[in-house]
């Protein structure tokens, strides 16, 4: 097999963890291959997930909020450890009424608040008296953008250079995304390009950005050929996540958001999917702490492996479970008509496919995330518009192509395992697709 049929095996657990003795390394394999990470000094990871001394993602102890029974005044920190270029996470309750979490990391003068037309009315007045409350200093001016991914093009994003350019913003400015997963995409990417790059910082106001797309510093644009192939890897200053916007998030897209979540159970948190089976109906009743658990977690996974596989080298691309699929649905169907949870959902119900017919999980499981997936409210199959020859003329172009092969993430073993890897039974796909396309 090529060089480019990387396998990467992951997987967290974070009960009773086992010390790893300092002389202990861990190896994906690459054929002849691998890559290894050091795991001395750090002595608390148990022996199924590597952590790199000097890049670890750090936060206050997790704790089921079943078994909580104050809740904490101060919001939770998690932090994403990159270097000189780390920053926390904030997640409470009523943090844009906090001006000093967003101040901090406003070096300059001039703030470009970048939102769309559904988010502005709600939040954009609150957003601009928490950066410049008590802080007269900073003059604050907004761009409004439309609303929905199809609208992440690269127009929408001129409509962010226009304004910035106009007003005459510096390099000592900071653009701030307030919204959803589209708003954090191309305000970062407008944040990296613009005047070769300034800081900006991520308020999402969806459950998808709260526990995904805020974090890690992916940035872009789609082309009509294909969703994300347009972008860069650059880190905001922080994330603050008030959990209060959620209360204005239609039950479509929090449903939505969810598919990610359970993402993060299935390749590499058992424990963690476990409690979202219990707690399913909390979730979707929008119960406050567990939400706010499930964002939490749901981070600290996310900071975990962006911290040791910062530009998607490989380990970080096991967390684009049913991506693949679900990217060639969002294309073939045209964007915004399927949410990006929605075709995250169908897709992982296909690599869920997949991986039992190459023998690699057990039908258990490919019913628990058929269930899971339903009591989510999300879908469990494309749409019917949707064929063969359509899926393989999109996830040709998919990022995670190498040398002509396509690479998936696939589960292996129990759950909680996964692998990133183009070496597999080509015939598994193709039978994939079959089930589930009609041509």
């Amino acid at each position: 097999m090529a060089s480019a049929a990387t396998n990467f095996s992951l997987s967290l657990r974070n009960k009773q963890q086992t010390p790893i003795p300092k002389s202990s390394f861990f190896s994906f394999p690459n054929n002849n291959n691998h890559f290894r990470f050091n795991s001395n000094n750090c002595p608390s990871l148990s022996v199924s997930t590597a952590r790199n001394s000097r890049m670890c993602a750090t936060s206050s102890r997790l704790t089921d909020p079943s078994t909580t029974k104050s809740q904490p005044t101060l919001p939770t920190t998690v932090q994403v450890d990159l270097g000189n270029r780390s920053y926390p996470i904030y997640i409470g309750s009523g943090l844009l009424n906090e001006p000093h979490y967003l101040q901090r990391h406003v070096h300059g003068k001039r703030v470009l608040v970048v939102t769309n037309k559904t988010v502005a009315p709600l939040y954009l007045d609150k957003v601009v008296d928490a950066l410049t409350r008590g802080n007269p200093n900073v003059s604050v001016e907004s761009v409004i953008l439309p609303d929905g991914e199809q609208y992440k093009d690269m127009d929408t994003l001129m409509k962010v250079f226009d304004k910035a350019i106009e007003s005459r913003f510096d390099r000592r400015c900071t653009f701030v995304a307030l919204g959803g997963g589209v708003i954090g995409d191309m305000c970062g990417f407008a944040a990296a390009a613009f005047l070769r790059g300034v800081n900006f910082i991520q308020i999402p106001t969806t459950v998808m950005a709260q526990v995904d797309s805020s974090v890690g510093g992916k940035t872009g644009i789609n082309h009509r050929l294909g969703k994300n192939l347009i972008g860069a890897f650059y880190q905001p200053q922080c994330v603050l996540i008030d959990t209060d916007t959620l209360n204005t998030l239609p039950d479509r897209e929090l449903a939505s958001g969810l598919a990610e979540v359970i993402k993060y159970g299935l390749i590499r948190d058992a424990e963690f999917f476990e409690w979202q089976e219990k707690n399913m109906p909390a979730l979707l009743a929008r119960d406050p702490s567990a939400l706010a658990y499930a964002i939490k977690r749901s981070c600290e996974n996310k900071a975990e492996v962006v911290s040791l596989d910062e530009k998607e080298s490989g380990l970080r691309a096991t967390l684009n479970l049913g991506h693949t699929f679900g990217h060639a649905i969002e294309t073939g169907v045209g964007y915004g008509q399927w949410l990006h949870g929605e075709a995250v959902a169908a897709g992982t119900v296909m690599a869920v496919d997949m991986s039992y017919r190459l023998g690699w999980i057990d039908e258990s499981l490919v019913k628990r995330v058929g269930d899971i997936l339903k009591h989510a409210k999300l879908p469990t199959a494309p749409p019917e518009i949707m064929t063969v020859d359509m899926f393989k003329s999109v996830m040709a172009v998919d990022k995670k192509v190498a040398d002509g092969l396509l690479r998936l993430i696939l589960l292996k073993g129990p759950i909680g395992n996964c692998v990133f890897t183009g070496d597999y039974d080509r015939k598994a796909l193709d039978d994939t697709l079959r089930a589930f396309c009609k041509s």
